[in-house]
């Protein structure tokens, strides 16, 4: 039996964290090999604009070894994008590494320079001629659409990459047709700029002997980068480059993709025979990385006399910026089939639009889609409480899912394999101390302040990235150790992996070891996204490490002359059950001659996902004299089936929460609609909430083991950030309307937008 201390369920302090915060760790930035160059990119400064580049004065300036411009890399793939309509296949525009001749968005990249020092770097960059001649642009995807609006490409008319329906129209319409009210919503989810503490940096190296290229990049995986940075930029073997990710500092699905600075890198780096390295500044990430979120969605619920969900229509506008990022067009219409929520709703229909503008591009941002589909979702269950004058966790119990009805296929063919949802609310609503509220908000309304009480149930999606593969090996010093190709970026894998482990081998965190993000050393790899590191990679692990021990007991059978049945592993040996004679995992090692005895590997593939859910209940306090909002309590209670290590569970619930937190209530990247200028472009511009914008937040679990995954664990990495921002918007709006008759306000909820809100509503008392 393994020591309880170390296995499956404990709060296993980060093994990780010791270096981190010694300052020991090691990230792309860090990696300078001796006499690397620098490069830097040159970008647009128009959102749409045909432009001529003459670099001849800068080629000639003091430490330029190279500047790459369009005309020299036309033998590049571009960006390709990796998801195209089952039925309705569309054709994505060019996504170049260079443009040629026009530029489409704020940060288009122009030119690649590179030199001996940065500074010269940035004098060459200077010195790069360019002739612009804009264009009209447009940004927004209501303006995108209007009849006459600037095209962002000429052979995607009216700027619609698709317009797609997903459900049953008919059903739906035929639902509204007998409804006895109709609640309606229309709502913006601002788009937001996905800031991560490292930038995204990387540094490549040439070895000409072997023509082969040496990738460090801080990325989400390695193995899917170089796949589409070889196969398809690149156009060599992907034997002919090795990716290595070291210490990463946050992802967010953000750093998954690839980016023009890694083919650019290569190709400098090959030329030159040198190496080259490249680190964003955070202007760069501003405008260079791909933003998350930019949704505009009506939707209406079709509501019986009692309050049943007779029908859901939804008209929902996704924009994918000015090319499509890797998974882009994916974001609004997988999200779309997570619409339905915990709710029985027999009648659905959503039409999905994916629209062109002229700004940077979109893709997964923590959640992809499904925190977009869930406040769509929550935000009109509450308008819909208040259609018929019922209470919001009245209305939300009257139509849940029933625990009975698991299996549950819901109109857009999820299937839900677990889950009790009625009883997580409760759970929340009774740590919150829902009842009492009337009390606390006529104390607060006593010194001038409106309290608010809301909350939002949530359903996702995830772990569906596909096959993961775990090998597992026991080292001459009889420690483990773990090589998979899902990479960490904070999570907390090598954690908890080794707790995995820990379980069947009874070995402290200490004496197992992991490596990721090395395409040499590791087979292959999905990358990390999606949730998907436990509900796949956790459960290879664990397979692996059950052969493996399978194997190793083999191996002492005859150390200890007896049958394999009757031995156990504990504490980094093999014993005879119920007595003292006993073989250390170093001593096995030694006795083994081929190695391939001493690893195992497994893999597994989520097919049928996680269904992760969970309710937030938040209680906000709303100054009306500034339209300032505190938040007073947040509670969360969640289903994640079976929590593997409650410290990093929490961990990850308060940094999801916050994240939802500063969307809710400060952050949206603003484009200028006259000229396409992101005027959020900087910190000085762009808010992100600190520790102080937050409160505590209550967190426990109410876990139903999930049917579809092995361990029962379902995906837990971006629950917090899809529960939080309907929760704190309903919250607020809860306050207002008892309060003025507001039943509407747009993320982010600014003190400027609720003070008006509020003086509006006022004026027309």
């Amino acid at each position: 039996m393994a020591p309880v201390k170390f296995g499956i369920g404990q709060s296993v302090r980060r093994k990780e964290d010791d270096a981190l915060i010694r300052g020991k760790g090691r990230y792309t930035d860090d990696h300078a090999p001796p006499g690397a160059l620098h490069a830097l990119m040159l970008r647009s400064p128009h959102a749409h604009a045909t432009y001529r580049i003459d670099a001849s004065r800068a080629r000639g300036l003091p430490g330029v070894a190279l500047i790459l411009a369009a005309a020299d890399v036309v033998d590049l793939g571009g960006l390709p994008c990796q998801f195209n309509l089952p039925d309705q296949p569309f054709t994505a525009p060019p996504y170049p590494i260079l443009p040629r001749d026009e530029v489409r968005h704020v940060g288009d990249a122009v030119a690649f320079v590179v030199a001996d020092t940065v500074e010269h770097a940035r004098d060459a960059l200077e010195a790069l001629e360019v002739e612009w001649r804009p264009l009209a642009s447009v940004v927004g995807v209501d303006n995108a659409v209007k009849k006459g609006a600037p095209q962002v490409w000429p052979d995607h008319a009216g700027n619609l990459l698709f317009d797609v329906s997903i459900g049953d129209k008919n059903a739906t319409d035929a639902a509204f047709a007998g409804a006895h009210a109709v609640a309606e919503i229309s709502i913006v989810n601002p788009r937001v700029v996905t800031n991560y503490m490292e930038t995204r940096a990387a540094v490549c190296e040439y070895d000409a002997r072997h023509d082969r290229l040496t990738l460090t990049v801080g990325s989400q995986g390695s193995h899917r980068l170089r796949e589409i940075l070889c196969r398809s930029v690149l156009k060599i073997p992907t034997e002919k480059m090795r990716v290595i990710c070291p210490d990463v500092g946050g992802g967010f699905g953000t750093k998954l993709f690839p980016y023009r600075e890694y083919a650019l890198i290569a190709v400098a780096s090959k030329k030159l025979r040198k190496a080259v390295k490249w680190t964003a500044e955070r202007s760069d990430h501003f405008v260079g990385d791909s933003q998350g979120r930019d949704n505009v969605t009506t939707a209406r619920m079709a509501l019986a006399q009692d309050g049943r969900f007779l029908g859901m229509d939804v008209d929902l506008m996704g924009d994918m910026g000015a090319y499509l990022s890797t998974f882009g067009p994916y974001i609004p219409y997988g999200g779309a089939g997570m619409l339905p929520g915990l709710y029985d709703i027999q009648a659905f229909h959503c039409r999905v639009r994916a629209v062109f503008t002229n700004t940077v591009p979109v893709d997964a941002y923590r959640g992809a889609g499904r925190p977009e589909a869930a406040y769509v979702v929550e935000r009109l269950v509450d308008a819909a409480a208040r259609k018929l004058g019922m209470t919001p966790d009245a209305i939300r119990r009257r139509n849940f899912i029933s625990p009975k009805a698991m299996p549950y296929r819901t109109a857009t063919g999820k299937v839900y394999d677990s889950g009790d949802f009625a009883a997580h609310m409760k759970r929340a609503q009774e740590i919150a101390n829902w009842k009492e509220f009337p009390k606390r908000a006529k104390a607060a309304k006593k010194r001038g302040l409106v309290r608010g009480i809301g909350l939002a149930t949530y359903v996702e999606v995830c772990g569906t990235m596909g096959r993961e593969r775990a090998d597992v090996r026991l080292n001459a010093d009889g420690d483990v150790t773990v090589l998979i190709g899902t990479q960490s970026s904070g999570q907390g894998h090598a954690t908890a992996y080794a707790q995995i482990i820990a379980d069947q081998f009874g070995l402290p965190p200490e004496r197992i070891h992991m490596i990721q993000g090395d395409t040499d050393l590791v087979v292959s790899g999905l990358g990390t996204g999606g949730s998907s590191s436990i509900p796949s990679g956790g459960v290879s692990v664990e397979r692996a490490t059950r052969k493996l021990g399978a194997q190793l007991c083999e191996i002492a059978s005859e150390a200890l002359e007896t049958s394999s049945a009757d031995l156990e592993i504990s504490d980094g040996s093999v014993r005879i059950a119920g007595t003292d004679r006993s073989v250390s995992f170093a001593d096995l090692a030694k006795r083994v001659t081929d190695p391939s005895k001493l690893t195992a590997n497994e893999s597994f593939s989520s097919a049928d996902g996680t269904y992760p859910n969970g309710t937030h209940v938040v209680e906000v306090e709303i100054d009306p004299a500034t339209g300032k909002i505190g938040l007073i309590n947040y509670v969360v209670v969640d289903d994640f089936g079976m929590t593997l290590n409650p410290l990093l569970l929490a961990g990850q619930i308060h940094g999801g929460t916050m994240q939802g937190i500063g969307q809710a209530l400060m952050e949206q990247a603003v484009y200028d609609a006259a000229d396409g200028q992101l005027v959020t472009g900087t910190f000085m511009d762009y808010a992100l909430p600190r520790a102080a914008d937050g409160t505590s937040i209550t967190f426990e679990t109410r876990n139903v083991p999930c049917a579809t995954n092995p361990l029962g664990v379902k995906g837990a990495g971006e629950a917090g950030a899809i529960g939080s921002c309907p929760a704190v918007i309903n919250a607020i709006i809860d306050g207002l309307w008892r309060e003025y008759g507001i039943d509407h306000i747009d993320m982010p909820a600014t003190p400027e937008r609720v003070w008006t809100a509020i003086r509006e509503a006022q004026r027309h008392d």
